[in-house]
């Protein structure tokens, strides 16, 4: 997945399983732990794929809502926000904005740190994804089936509910929060790819001893994916809700809820530069088209 799964952004683009889908339905079917192993054998080969997008994030959170027109490149992602509160950006908004964007490419430092950042929220990400076959226990819970932003619409979507694994010994503070978390996943049974995994955190969990700080119970983390395109799958929805404390000072608060939308393939090979003037593009044909359907609304 892209960003939380395959930090683009769960990035987290993102193929096909080795093992043959028929093969597997006409044999046993495999125990819930197997399923799970088979689905992030299958997310680590998606982010092999070097296919690049463009699409819309909307993001909610207390504050307000953004919609931001993202572009995917070998350097970093390149974003331009187009909205705020579903409502276009001004002239003097849009000024600014692709100022705060030209300075990644005035300065290569900045976007070597940006990229530099990115790169270590998709290993996060990772390690988590890697981590879900050994940090729960699962059963099996029914099934459902996909629908538009959760895997692909009438696959089949195996239901598997989880709790932690108390053999299980995180190896980082990264995949301590998975020892205070419960919740379920939906894996598409055909495509072999997680649709949805949704968590709580049932306890305070604490990281470093409790010495460095803690979440606390009641947190929430939700993340859908879904076949956006002819076998690529994509986030379409990320949400996080948790507070705690960082060093016993710093609270933390997070709440926010990204929907991912309109994605279209780019070239693989797109330069940072050449993304931004994508997005700049972008920008001018919204703005035109701004009263006769600017795509812009809620979904």
């Amino acid at each position: 997945m892209r960003s939380m799964w395959r930090a683009r952004q769960w990035g987290m683009g993102v193929l096909l399983l080795a093992m043959a889908t028929a093969g597997w339905a006409e044999g046993p079917a495999p125990n819930p732990a197997d399923l799970v192993r088979r689905a992030v054998a299958n997310e680590a080969k998606a982010n092999s794929d070097r296919s690049k997008y463009m699409f819309k994030d909307r993001k909610q959170t207390p504050r307000g809502c953004s919609t931001k027109l993202i572009v995917e490149t070998n350097e970093a992602t390149a974003g331009l926000v187009i909205a705020y509160d579903d409502k276009p950006l001004g002239p003097e908004q849009q000024r600014a904005e692709m100022a705060r964007v030209r300075r990644f490419l005035d300065d290569p430092e900045e976007l070597r740190k940006k990229a530099k950042q990115e790169k270590e929220d998709a290993e996060r990400v990772n390690r988590i994804v890697r981590a879900l076959p050994d940090a729960f226990l699962y059963q099996a819970d029914g099934t459902e089936r996909g629908s538009e932003g959760v895997g692909k619409a009438g696959d089949e979507l195996v239901r598997l509910s989880f709790k932690p694994n108390p053999a299980y010994s995180p190896p980082s503070r990264v995949e301590q929060v998975l020892t205070g978390m419960q919740g379920y996943l939906l894996i598409d049974a055909e495509q072999m790819r997680i649709a949805k995994m949704d968590g709580t955190l049932f306890k305070d969990v604490g990281f470093g001893w409790g010495i460095l700080g803690h979440l606390d119970k009641g947190g929430h983390f939700l993340v859908e994916q879904a076949e956006v395109e002819k076998r690529h799958w994509d986030i379409s929805r990320m949400s996080l809700k948790f507070t705690g404390r960082i060093l016993l000072f710093k609270r933390i608060d997070i709440e926010s809820e990204d929907r991912y939308s309109d994605f279209r393939e780019v070239a693989p090979d797109l330069t940072f530069a050449q993304a931004v003037e994508l997005l700049k593009k972008q920008q001018a044909e919204l703005a035109a088209s701004h009263g006769t359907g600017s795509g812009l609304s809620r979904r």
